[in-house]
């Protein structure tokens, strides 16, 4: 008998409140995929986007539509031609086509890489597309030791990952958020600034009078910045830039090999304790609407994340280790 899950989806495009649970049965896999079950998965702002129908040229969707990309899980079913992966195996990596706010999700073998025991589900369920689309903008500005970068909104999802890669390469990092979150920025090893009047001065006087050799505009208002501060285009990423990268991933086909590649370099850094993904907001599946509002709102730091409970013990995890745990920070935050 097949195991009996749910998944989310939407009818229309819209608001938040158009998401809805749907029962989904355990799916079968063709020669090249694997059945996952999914035990945690990352919300990303695109996820947004795209249900309200802003990107409805570049993500087409046919409805009834399905949402998440990034999606960490034990494999329950391969594909005949599916060699490397095991039934049992813990992975993580994204949903091709979408579809990863489920109990199941059918992706191709290239759409995943091996999760390690030392890599926490919550982190591993979340870091697919911001970890992609940061590591992929760092490795394109070839940030180096002479760099000194300018990170907007370096708290944020994208953002404090961007931080520690940078700085990681050797660059001095000046990261612009909040007050509330300096602290958070100066853990990471950057000098944050704050939004505002006299931002200029204050980037100049962070970076003791060296030249700003390059600007990463998370935060969407920057390009006056980046002319001010002398970055030449070639180094200056804008949020356009940045949305072209993150939708290359978001709408990747299994195919390409990058997105896999670079995947496996952000977990090996996690391992070795070069990265950390912070994970702000952990919720259970079935409070996926409060996790958006929750993303939606624009104050988390790091990732938000859903956790389903799985039906049985992976990697040494007990079968209610995300329910207890997501359940536990929900109601200390409530």
């Amino acid at each position: 008998m097949k195991r009996a899950g749910q998944a989310v989806q939407f009818d229309r495009y819209g608001a938040v409140d158009e998401l809805h649970f749907v029962p989904q049965e355990m799916p079968t896999a063709s020669r090249d995929e694997l059945v996952v079950e999914v035990v945690a998965a990352g919300l990303n702002h695109l996820d947004s986007y795209v249900r309200a129908g802003d990107f409805a040229a570049e993500v087409p969707l046919t409805f009834p539509a399905r949402q998440g990309s990034c999606f960490a899980g034990i494999v329950r079913a391969r594909g005949k031609d599916v060699h490397g992966i095991a039934v049992g195996a813990d992975v993580l990596g994204h949903a091709v086509g979408n579809g990863a706010h489920a109990s199941y999700v059918v992706v191709p073998a290239t759409a995943v890489v091996l999760k390690p025991p030392t890599v926490e589900w919550e982190v591993a369920g979340g870091l697919y597309l911001a970890g992609t689309t940061a590591l992929a903008i760092i490795r394109n500005l070839r940030v180096g030791p002479d760099d000194v970068v300018v990170i907007t909104a370096a708290a944020g999802g994208v953002g404090h990952l961007q931080v520690q890669l940078a700085i990681t390469a050797g660059a001095t990092v000046i990261g612009t958020g909040s007050a509330h979150n300096h602290d958070y920025i100066r853990s990471l090893g950057a000098v944050p600034v704050t939004y505002g009047d006299g931002l200029i001065e204050r980037i100049r006087t962070a970076a003791h009078d060296r030249p700003i050799t390059a600007l990463i505009d998370n935060h969407g208002s920057s390009g006056d910045l980046a002319e001010q501060l002398g970055v030449v285009r070639s180094r200056f990423v804008s949020t356009e830039d940045r949305r072209d990268v993150e939708l290359k991933f978001y709408t990747a086909d299994g195919i390409d090999p990058e997105p896999a590649d670079l995947l496996r370099h952000l977990v090996r850094l996690i391992e070795q304790h070069s990265l950390r993904m912070l994970v702000s907001g952990f919720y259970p599946f079935q409070y996926l609407q409060q996790a958006t509002a929750d993303l939606d709102a624009r104050h988390s730091r790091g990732k938000v994340i859903v956790g389903m409970k799985t039906a049985v013990t992976g990697a040494g995890v007990s079968s209610h280790y995300l329910g207890q745990k997501a359940r536990a920070f929900h109601e200390s935050v409530a």
